[in-house]
């Protein structure tokens, strides 16, 4: 009798109420890929990936945090190593990875891209690297987005950034199925304390927007006009990430003076620095209301831990970790800020540290006001919480707080094109909770009630929030 492979039909799904919801309510549905870090001018030239390494190692920094955890060493990770040996040194890690979400990560992506059922270790790197690496002239990025059913992808996009790449994927899709929009992330508008690279980046973006910056206003007619540049192409969303949220009060006037000091070479004070942020926050906020986009607000990440690291690496390279932020105070003051003159965007707020779950779950409570269906939304479980354990923490504390309903679902927050598994992790562990709960009696034994509320979760609930145009195969 054959062995049953690791990554089957019924992965995580342990009662039968749970196998019907996944099977027959969500494993077919789109994807909505409302926040990630996908490059896009890999989608625009349609990259083809050199080997395995390249597709499923680079940038990468949860399996260099991994790896590194294991004894290899940096050369295998980021450094000069050949890209067999990164991946030899790679498959080695991961029978180390057991109870860790990159076990099951990983082989639910070489099940979905590749067909493989073979669990990856160091005696099984060879005969895996050699079947992907002969189906990769077949896995270009537009076809890993086709085959894993996405309708939306939103990339992360600095306002200095050029709009060039997505230009070119509106005017030349391809077979390409998903439509692709930026995301306003202008995070290093707020960066005041460090004068040298906040004015460079001053600089990148008055050449951007095609304007001169020597003044504060300077300043918000630029980031006002790539919000309208971004608009233009199609973008309905921002992307902010934040320790926690800045509130504190600053005129103009005040906001003047800080910018002016910056530009001149003097670092701002924390204290300037949240003042100017909370300024430039609250504007921002505005625009998305008058626009009709959303607002997304990523907190408690604690990241650059490792300075000397940091020094030798760079950024976004694995030494982040969770943040112990006050939220709640700030986050109140900011919603209510914009709530107060009726200009709170539809909002997401992503929680990195899970004591904060339900200040989260409560304080979206505060700021729903009927105008749309769950307006005000408690993210999925985000970064270190998107495993199995952290999704499950956000959707308990969501439905004892809120609706688990008007939930708009996983986001991928990923810079891989392989990583769209994580939705069908999530909607397994969705299905799992949920049948466990109709298994139990905590909710009603019926899959026609709980069924659609599954498809909604899982696609439907995000395409009408964001409103996104879609291809016709995807919309309603």
């Amino acid at each position: 009798m054959a062995k049953t492979p690791f990554i089957h039909a019924d992965f995580l799904l342990a009662t039968k109420q749970a196998r019907a919801l996944y099977h027959d309510f969500a494993a077919d549905e789109p994807i909505y890929d409302y926040h990630c870090h996908l490059p896009p001018d890999l989608i625009a030239k349609n990259h083809q990936f050199a080997d395995l390494q390249e597709l499923w190692l680079g940038g990468d920094h949860y399996k260099w945090r991994a790896m590194r955890t294991n004894g290899a060493n940096e050369r295998f990770c980021t450094g000069d190593a050949t890209p067999r040996e990164k991946f030899q040194a790679w498959a080695e890690t991961v029978p180390h990875t057991l109870r860790n979400p990159l076990y099951h990560w990983t082989h639910l992506e070489l099940k979905a891209y590749f067909g493989v059922t073979e669990l990856l270790d160091g005696k099984s790197a060879e005969r895996i690297w050699k079947k992907a690496n002969a189906l990769l002239p077949k896995r270009r990025v537009h076809d890993l987005i086709n085959m894993s059913k996405v309708a939306v992808v939103c990339t992360t996009d600095d306002p200095a950034d050029s709009l060039t790449h997505h230009e070119a994927i509106a005017k030349n899709p391809g077979k390409l199925k998903a439509k692709v929009y930026p995301a306003y992330r202008p995070d290093k508008a707020l960066a005041v304390g460090n004068p040298a690279g906040f004015n460079v980046w001053v600089n990148k973006l008055a050449a951007t927007a095609g304007t001169e910056i020597k003044k504060f206003d300077d300043l918000l007619g630029a980031l006002k006009k790539r919000h309208d540049d971004f608009h233009a192409i199609g973008c309905r969303v921002s992307d902010h990430g934040l320790e926690s949220a800045l509130s504190e009060p600053c005129t103009h006037a005040q906001a003047k003076m800080i910018f002016d000091a910056v530009r001149g070479g003097r670092a701002a004070t924390p204290e300037e620095a949240v003042r100017f942020g909370s300024y430039l926050m609250l504007e921002i906020g505005k625009w998305n209301a008058a626009r009709g986009w959303v607002l997304q607000l990523h907190l408690g990440a604690l990241r650059n831990n490792n300075a000397r690291l940091l020094g030798k690496l760079g950024p976004d390279t694995g030494f982040d970790s969770i943040g112990d932020f006050p939220q709640a105070a700030a986050l109140s003051r900011y919603l209510n800020t914009l709530d107060s003159t009726d200009q709170l965007p539809r909002t997401i707020i992503y929680n990195n540290n899970p004591i904060d779950n339900y200040v989260f779950g409560t304080m979206i409570g505060n700021f729903q006001d009927g105008s749309v269906a769950g307006k005000m939304q408690f993210g999925s479980g985000w970064w270190f919480l998107d495993q199995k354990e952290g999704m499950e923490w956000q959707m308990n504390a969501l439905s004892n707080l809120g609706l688990l309903s008007r939930f708009i679902g996983m986001i991928t927050d990923s810079r891989s094109f392989v990583s769209y598994p994580r939705h069908e992790y999530f909607r397994r562990t969705l299905c799992n909770l949920l049948g466990a709960d109709m298994a139990a009696g905590l909710i009603p034994n019926d899959l026609k009630l709980v069924g659609p509320m599954v498809k909604n979760i899982c696609f439907a609930n995000a395409r009408d929030y964001f409103g996104l145009q879609l291809a016709p195969e995807f919309s309603k």
